[in-house]
């Protein structure tokens, strides 16, 4: 059995995104879902500062809709059926069973693996989750809340501690990681009394999610979901609440809107992996977080973090050995976009050597976008050769807007290999 699991919030980076711009077909998939979930995830997704993307009504819809933007190029996902984001709302990722693949997600990322389920469209799944980034940060500034991870100690004594000052335990992802939330004060209170060979790590979050304090959310997400078309799981889907298998599409949506105020039991979504024999586990970016707690409470299950689309590889060979039935293949070209709106400018001392059939290294500048304030470099990361411009020296360029169609030298050296 082979998973496929989307983070939570906390797993983003600033700039996170601009290298899955580069795929074909990504920057519209993200402009679509920007628009469906209320949400500019190009921006924030390429040149958002740490500060902007920790907030939640910003986090939330770009981790989901990474994860979803991941799963279609590996084809176990589905595009928007058009950008405007109206018309079919059936889901349409894969129809038919997938006996061999489990879906999970941590928190937010359950929304991503629904998705991957076939139980919501994509367009769905992003307006959903802007309603849940919204909602849950007005809840949050309803009081000063917080949430701190509790390292280490024994897990019955760490529980007792966390009961004894009124907070919850809001996450408890592995044995040796539970994370506490609720009032600042009570955070205060469990720091000057910590439970015993236990470490505390306070979080920068904006509020104790998970918890009664999340709970003015769940009414704003069960109205939003009652317009939602739902369909029973085609994989097999486990739940956040108690890490069971989910078995219809109506209990599900249920499940997410009342996971809100929830706690997250991912250490029971892991014994549900085990005792199913998952053998791998593909963590969806921005990966890393869940991968190095299966690695620790999983031993012998095979690990990727999906970070970049060097990744994609990798990823695709995992499914095929699971016997996974992907519909997608590698891009045989990749797209430069532009990160910002502004106007595009050539590199005049270069004069020919960008010239379409041109090879380009990697990190080679190629152009840069102007803004009123700044100025950010256009380059690739990685080698290639460029196929052809989709603009010129002066045009105005919009966030997400194509600029360079290349061919990676690895797609090129593999047909020569032919």
């Amino acid at each position: 059995m082979l998973v496929i699991a989307a983070p939570g919030q906390g797993a983003q980076t600033p700039g996170f995104l601009s290298s899955w711009l580069e795929l074909p077909g990504v920057a519209d998939w993200l402009a679509a879902w920007s628009d469906l979930a209320e949400c500019d995830l190009i921006k924030y997704g390429t040149v958002g500062t740490a500060d902007e993307i920790r907030d939640t009504a910003v986090a939330q819809p770009l981790l989901v809709a990474a994860g979803m933007a991941a799963a279609c190029m590996l084809g176990i996902g589905s595009p928007p059926a058009d950008v405007a984001g109206q018309g079919d709302e059936t889901p349409h990722g894969h129809h038919d069973s997938q006996p061999s693949l489990i879906a999970a997600g941590h928190s937010v990322g359950e929304l991503a693996a629904g998705a991957i389920a076939g139980v919501l469209s994509s367009q769905d799944a992003a307006r959903l989750v802007g309603v849940r980034g919204r909602a849950m940060a007005d809840a949050a500034a309803i009081s000063r809340t917080s949430m701190t991870a509790v390292l280490g100690g024994d897990e019955d004594a760490v529980l007792q501690a966390i009961d004894s000052h009124g907070l919850t335990p809001a996450n408890i992802n592995a044995a040796g990681q539970i994370v506490a939330a609720g009032t600042v004060e009570q955070l205060a209170a469990f720091a000057e009394d910590p439970p015993t060979r236990a470490r505390l790590r306070p979080l920068q979050v904006a509020g104790a999610f998970h918890t009664v304090h999340m709970a003015p959310a769940v009414d704003a997400l069960r109205t939003a979901a009652a317009a939602m078309a739902v369909h029973d799981p085609t994989l097999t889907l486990l739940s956040n609440r108690d890490g069971a298998p989910v078995r219809t599409g109506t209990g599900w949506l249920e499940r997410i809107c009342e996971q809100v105020s929830a706690p997250v039991r991912w250490d029971r979504c892991m014994a549900t992996m085990t005792s199913l024999g998952a053998s791998a586990f593909i963590e969806l970016p921005p990966a890393g977080t869940l991968t190095g707690i299966v690695r620790r409470a999983m031993p012998g299950v095979q690990t990727l973090a999906m970070k970049t689309p060097d990744d994609l590889g990798a990823a695709r060979a995992l499914l095929a050995e699971h016997d996974v039935h992907a519909d997608s293949h590698a891009p045989e070209w990749r797209l430069l976009v532009s990160p910002l709106a502004g106007t595009f400018r050539t590199i005049a001392a270069l004069d020919g050597a960008v010239m379409p059939g041109s090879p380009v290294t990697s990190g080679a500048e190629l152009g840069r976008v102007d803004a009123r304030s700044d100025s950010h470099s256009i380059s690739a990361s990685f080698p290639a050769t460029i196929i052809e411009w989709l603009v010129e020296d002066g045009d105005p360029v919009s966030p997400g807007q194509p600029l360079v169609r290349l061919e990676p030298a690895v797609h090129a050296a593999t047909e020569e290999g032919h």
